[in-house]
């Protein structure tokens, strides 16, 4: 464990949104971490984060409060790790400015999610990619480095996925989702839009959702990641749920299992042993419901705090081989947890070796 007197210094890009502020909390008297700058947009810089942030959620941490917001600027901040929950819009020419300055961003962000040379991780399924962050450091000619986490709802499929792709090898998956309004952000849908309605349309999300599962249940090879050959056809639906990604999916194996064969592996899979202990790992990763309505965002979502995947309604599909529902909090394990966990494990297994801690 790291103690708390030699904490890491970091700062959250783009800490005035909604993404931001669950950092912040998140980061609020964490072990490992002393959150010591935020930074947001030119309209913001300069006011104390208590003036810029509009609080979404509970209470804003104290300590805080009082920090002057900086622009996303390098020069800027001093922190040598970054969490970012930039939009995709700024995130392009804003990382990799970090990178090349010897920071260590974590994104949220899509731009470089599917680069060859740049982890794509959820740490409990595919934790040993970190070590294409070498790879990167070599061929960018940078100190620093991006290492990405998935699409929100993508990583509710690939931890439901993982350890059956494990056991069985997914072929083809059809995937529909339900995916709640805090992933739009603030102020995200308008409310007349969502009420009593469903969006069947996210943009840009079907797409991500397609290709980014491939990458992550891929296999480390040497200085690559080679993909796994699934076929993943997916709907993406906005309802009006305010926190948590529901996704039903019928899937194919190489191998057929039963239901029961399928819940045997997901009841026993722990994800990478280098993950446990780790202050924002969830235990378990994975918890499976028997009743017959569950997973629900209500009652689920804040389940592991936030971090574990609920699953539910595993049973045989007439059109693929098993269909089976999956549901994790969009904001906590599919962005700000999810990077935070990331950079633990990054302290755990030695690579933040030669960053400056100020």
């Amino acid at each position: 464990m790291t103690p708390s007197s030699t904490r890491w210094p970091v700062a959250v890009l783009g800490a005035t949104g909604a993404v931001g502020q669950a950092f912040v909390r998140l980061l609020d008297a964490h072990p490992w971490f002393d959150l010591v700058e935020v930074a947001a947009s030119e309209r913001s810089a300069g006011k104390a984060y208590r003036d810029a942030a509009k609080w979404l959620e509970g209470t804003m941490p104290p300590g805080v409060a009082s920090l002057t917001v900086k622009p996303c600027s390098p020069e800027e901040i001093t922190a040598p790790i970054v969490f970012s929950a930039l939009d995709s819009g700024v995130a392009g020419e804003v990382e990799p400015a970090f990178a090349r300055a010897g920071r260590l961003v974590l994104s949220n962000a899509k731009n470089y999610r599917m680069a060859a040379d740049v982890p794509l991780v959820i740490p409990e399924v595919n934790g040993d990619h970190l070590a294409l962050l070498e790879v990167q450091r070599a061929a960018r000619g940078w100190t620093g480095g991006i290492v990405t986490n998935a699409n929100c709802a993508t990583t509710v499929m690939a931890a439901a996925l993982a350890p059956l792709h494990e056991a069985f090898t997914v072929t083809k998956v059809f995937a529909t989702t339900m995916q709640a309004v805090s992933g739009a952000g603030y102020p995200g849908v308008a409310s007349l839009d969502i009420l009593g309605n469903v969006i069947p349309y996210i943009n840009d999300e079907e797409p991500k959702i397609e290709t980014e599962l491939n990458k992550l249940l891929g296999r480390l090879a040497g200085d690559r990641v080679l993909h796994a050959d699934i076929v993943t056809s997916a709907h993406a639906n906005r309802v009006p749920v305010e926190h948590g990604h529901t996704v039903c999916m019928s899937v194919a194996f190489a191998t057929k299992p039963t239901a029961e064969q399928a819940l045997e592996v997901l009841r026993a899979w722990t994800g990478h042993e280098a993950v446990r202990g780790l202050p924002s790992a969830p235990e378990p990763a994975l918890i499976i419901r028997g009743e017959a309505d569950r997973p629900q965002p209500r009652r689920d979502a804040h389940a592991g705090r936030g971090m574990s995947t609920t699953i539910g309604r595993v049973r045989a599909d007439t059109l693929l081989d098993l269909k089976l529902v999956a549901m994790s909090h969009n904001v906590v394990r599919g962005a700000a947890g999810g990077s935070i966990l990331n950079a633990e494990l990054l302290v755990k297994s030695g690579r933040l070796a030669g960053l400056a801690r100020s």
